[in-house]
């Protein structure tokens, strides 16, 4: 039991017996003491005057002595105004640690065949493009989020929803039967991803020189500039023909439809291979080929319903003015669909799939508009879920001015970030002779994990909803607030374990007996037994920065201890033991935090 909740217990126990009345668990406040007070944990004691009818200072007293008469886990107690602090008992320390220590995942939540089901949409890539930095923070977040939910209880549905179809895949589709000559990712040695964008920035480059011959045609007939510029774009015979293909595409042409499949195929190599590199998958992929028709007929049964409206020139719209909102296009006059139709579509698609319980959309706040209006029309079509529906909005993700610029110029390539990361972590533990009797493999994998763990951990530990600044450099520091830092300590500890296996010391597999705690180990203990509260706070928060802040403030809490405290050199045979035991804890729930995060932990560093 959390010993937090412990005294929570006791502490209702001791108002039934001093003042004959039962408290709910939920007014009590057990927190933390802090650190220019003695003790470990303060219950306030304000909510309890009513019940008391007593002056806080009174009433501490009087809680306070029941306390340590009646409860074995609080030796000493002190009073500062309405506050108890608690001081507890070195076997209560010791019992916690031994509860730590016979959960290899203590403070998580284990899914039952019942729990709550919650699906998390997140990645939605273009076919027409590799995925970029925005993607990665997407990813990133989508991943970690999963991971905790999961350890609060939920069973989770990844899902990711490509966008595979639209003018814009036309323009790589047409520029590639332009200016191919039958190139292929074998045939080029390029990812597949990367071969198709290479075309949409072609058919961009070669569109952008039509425009700028009409526009001036147009201008020399004497049209102003705008109406010019306006028509050229209209009239470019490339973008003519990439809605004519378009148009063949939405008819089902066979020649269209496999020069489609041919090209996309290629580009989801190309992800699946990014996807690896950055550590996360997808229970299911949906596509937007196969739920925009979904959309367009759940738009039209709603519009049966009265739920919708149709005007005078054909288009179907929702009035969500008595939401506060305006009117919302959701069929245009022409019967295509918009994005809104789409993700009605999907979600009926998922909801036909899996009892949703919740849904969660990471998608960028640029989006925060779509998704309100997303969630009155589900509510409207009947979706249980829809009212509740999460959008776990985040910021944008920048890298500093010329640093790792893709090869189109604008964009950060997700590969080039990727190589670049791991490059610069095998570099940095080179000159930091973190290498030593390491063979190449492992040298190899052991860079691979730190300059994975340093992307993902700059980019997690901040609060996603705000905008943030990716610096490599920084990120790749073995000191601070970095992956790096927290994984070197938990190999530094891993080496500390392998060490006192070669000097025979074998762990106890419960921690029975007395063993000497001094304060910074029960400090040590209390915050392992922390990390539950933080991954419940993390749950409810949607927040995996509260993940990675807790790993830091264990691992520094862990490096204060090791720098006043010898493990293997300590005094007695029972401090070893017990030193080597909060050690082993220390790293297996760093190991089982960062897990959380997508980040793997090195065993050698």
């Amino acid at each position: 039991m959390d010993i937090a909740n412990q005294i929570s217990r006791a502490t209702q126990a001791a108002v039934k017996a001093l003042y004959g009345q039962d408290v709910p668990e939920g007014m009590l406040q057990v927190q933390k003491t802090k650190r220019e007070f003695e003790g470990h944990l303060t219950l306030v004691v304000f909510p309890l005057l009513k019940v008391s009818r007593k002056k806080p200072e009174d009433t501490a007293e009087d809680i306070g002595r029941w306390l340590v008469e009646n409860e074995s886990s609080v030796a000493a107690y002190n009073v500062v105004k309405g506050f108890l602090n608690l001081t507890m008992s070195p076997q209560a320390w010791l019992a916690l640690l031994a509860d730590i220590n016979a959960d290899e995942h203590y403070g998580e939540k284990k899914p039952t065949e019942d729990a709550p089901l919650v699906m998390i949409e997140y990645s939605s890539p273009n076919t027409n493009k590799p995925l970029h930095l925005g993607h990665v923070r997407n990813n990133l977040l989508g991943w970690s989020l999963a991971q905790i939910m999961q350890a609060n209880g939920n069973r989770v549905v990844k899902t990711n929803i490509v966008n595979d179809r639209g003018i814009h895949i036309c323009k790589s589709m047409l520029a590639w039967l332009k200016y191919g000559n039958g190139e292929t990712p074998e045939s080029s040695g390029k990812k597949g991803d990367h071969l198709k964008g290479d075309y949409y920035v072609a058919f961009d480059k070669h569109y952008r020189e039509e425009v700028k011959e009409l526009k001036a045609k147009y201008i020399g007939e004497g049209m102003a500039d705008e109406e010019a510029e306006k028509k050229a774009k209209d009239e470019a015979p490339l973008i003519k023909e990439a809605h004519q293909m378009l148009v063949k595409w939405e008819q089902g042409d066979p020649e269209v439809r496999a020069l489609w499949e041919k090209m996309n195929s290629w580009v989801y190599a190309g992800f699946d291979e990014t996807y690896k590199a950055l550590g996360v998958g997808f229970d299911k992929i949906y596509y937007e080929s196969q739920t925009y028709l979904k959309g367009k007929a759940k738009v039209e049964e709603g519009l049966e319903k009265g739920l919708f409206f149709r005007k005078d020139d054909g288009s179907v719209w929702a009035d969500l003015t008595n939401e506060g909102l305006d009117q919302k296009l959701l069929l245009r006059a022409d019967g295509t669909s918009v994005y809104m139709t789409q993700d009605i579509g999907t979600a009926e698609m998922r909801f036909n799939d899996y009892p949703i319980d919740k849904m969660i959309y990471v998608v960028g706040n640029e989006q925060n508009y779509h998704f309100q209006v997303l969630s009155i029309l589900l509510d409207r079509l009947g979706f249980k879920w829809g009212k509740e529906l999460v959008h776990f909005s985040y910021g944008m993700v920048e890298l500093p001015n010329g640093k790792m610029k893709s090869r189109e110029g604008t964009v950060v390539d997700a590969d080039d970030l990727i190589a670049e990361m791991v490059k610069d972590a095998r570099q940095t533990s080179e000159e930091l002779g973190k290498f030593a009797d390491m063979t190449d493999d492992e040298r190899a994998n052991v860079a691979r994990i730190v300059g994975m763990g340093a992307l993902k951990y700059f980019i997690l530990k901040v609060d996603a909803r705000k905008n943030m600044l990716f610096n490599p450099e920084e990120s790749i520091d073995f000191n601070g607030n970095t992956g790096p830092f927290i994984q070197y300590t938990y190999a530094r500890i891993r080496s500390i374990m392998r060490k006192a296996k070669e000097q025979g010391i074998e762990l106890p597999a419960t921690l029975d007996g007395t063993y000497p705690v001094n304060q910074k180990e029960t400090e040590l203990i209390q915050k392992m037994a922390e990390y539950g509260a933080a991954v419940r706070q993390a749950g409810t928060d949607y927040s995996p920065s509260g993940i990675a802040n807790y790993c830091y403030e264990l691992t520094k809490e862990f490096n204060q201890f090791y720098h006043d405290y010898s493990i293997l050199g300590a005094d007695s045979n029972e401090e070893k033991v017990l030193r080597l035991v909060l050690a082993a804890n220390v790293a297996k729930t760093l190991k089982n935090g960062m897990a959380l995060l997508g980040i793997e932990m090195p065993e050698r560093m």
